[in-house]
């Protein structure tokens, strides 16, 4: 019988060859939010891989929504070109039917930091920082900066750099946008009830405090009908007092109603309190909840790396789709591994055919 993981699926109006997604993973290599050599040589490895669902890393839609100096945007003309650029040359080299979208984000309190490898935390005075902004004025740890609370106009403004960057990503050829309302991310702040205080519209019962993420997905729908629109949510915040998984599933209801296609179904990120249960697969359950509840296609993130496991999650329901990180970062060939792994046809770029018969030699060998 064919493996469910290589089966096609159609979600919104796009259709993917296979159930296996890359999920967005922060590079931190941006000029000025702009796509450089390194995202055209890995926009180009992920065209290679033989995943259906490319989502590139976050990308912020205002520079000061950057993580890292580092971080990707879609703010100015200069970043639609370059990204526009990068994703031709993927393209080129891509396998048939192989989908690329970005992630829309915006930072929020997080922002403003080092890069992972300069360790991580808060930009210090002579590392050029920015003020950052949230929902309310809670700083996300002890020594990170104290935001300022967005006001309604601000919030407005900050909708329009959604739908901007929605347009900047359709012009640049994009086949898809994801919003990214997980990992204490802006939209996720507003969500949350530990970094929402506020007593507007804008907080207070969960329907004021996914409002944001609500709205936004509403104006891009309107803005760029022809993208289909997926989010990637955290679906509870596995801290006492935080955002629970019923909520999250309330959130991913609501936008569901609004025409958002899939939710890539995570957690966490939004506090250092969290007490996250680690382990191979330890967000599928929130997948297959969400499914369940809503109805809507499900992707299932978290430490899956092994293709039996990853037919297992799609052949047996519990998500419609699987997104793998490191797991493409350590091997790029993931997909033609898991193909010979499952009995299915490696299918690679012609240049690249004569190596998948040693493919499936190390595979049969473990």
């Amino acid at each position: 019988m064919a493996a469910q993981l290589f089966s096609p699926i159609t979600i919104g109006d796009l259709e993917f060859p296979n159930r296996i997604a890359i999920a967005p993973m922060c590079q931190y290599s941006a000029d000025d939010g702009s796509a450089t050599d390194w995202h055209l040589q890995q926009w180009m490895m992920y065209a290679l891989t033989g995943a259906g669902m490319v989502t590139l890393e976050m990308t912020d839609v205002e520079r000061r929504g950057r993580i890292s100096h580092g971080c990707l945007g879609l703010y100015t003309d200069h970043n639609e070109a370059a990204a526009r650029r990068t994703l031709d040359a993927a393209r080129r080299v891509a396998l048939p039917g192989t989908k690329f979208g970005p992630q829309l984000a915006h930072a929020g309190r997080k922002a403003s930091c080092q890069r992972p490898w300069e360790g991580g935390g808060p930009l210090g005075p002579t590392q050029d920082p920015w003020p950052v902004v949230s929902a309310s004025a809670i700083p996300y740890a002890e020594g990170w900066q104290t935001p300022h609370a967005l006001d309604e106009d601000e919030i407005q403004a900050l909708i329009g750099h959604f739908v901007d960057a929605a347009h900047r990503a359709e012009r640049a050829g994009f086949d898809f946008i994801e919003l990214h309302g997980a990992h204490g991310y802006l939209l996720h702040q507003f969500i949350s009830p530990l970094s929402n205080h506020r007593t507007d519209r804008w907080g207070g019962p969960l329907d004021n405090r996914m409002r944001l993420i609500v709205e936004i997905a509403r104006q891009i729908r309107q803005a760029v009908p022809g993208m289909m629109l997926g989010a990637r949510l955290s679906l509870t915040d596995w801290v006492d007092g935080g955002l629970t998984v019923e909520e999250g599933i309330e959130v991913a209801r609501a936008l569901k109603q609004e025409g958002v296609a899939y939710i890539c179904c995570s957690s966490g990120g939004n506090s250092p309190l969290q007490q996250i249960p680690l382990g191979p697969g330890y967000q599928v359950h929130l997948a297959e909840a969400v499914k369940n509840a809503t109805g809507i296609a499900v992707r299932a993130v978290g430490m899956i790396d092994d293709a039996r496991q990853a037919e297992e999650i799609t052949a047996g329901g519990r998500a419609d789709m699987v997104a793998l990180a490191r797991a493409i970062l350590s091997d790029p060939r993931w997909p033609w591994r898991a193909a010979a792994t499952l009995g299915e046809e490696i299918k690679s770029a012609p240049q690249l055919a004569r190596s998948t018969s040693l493919m499936k030699k190390w595979v049969a060998a473990n």
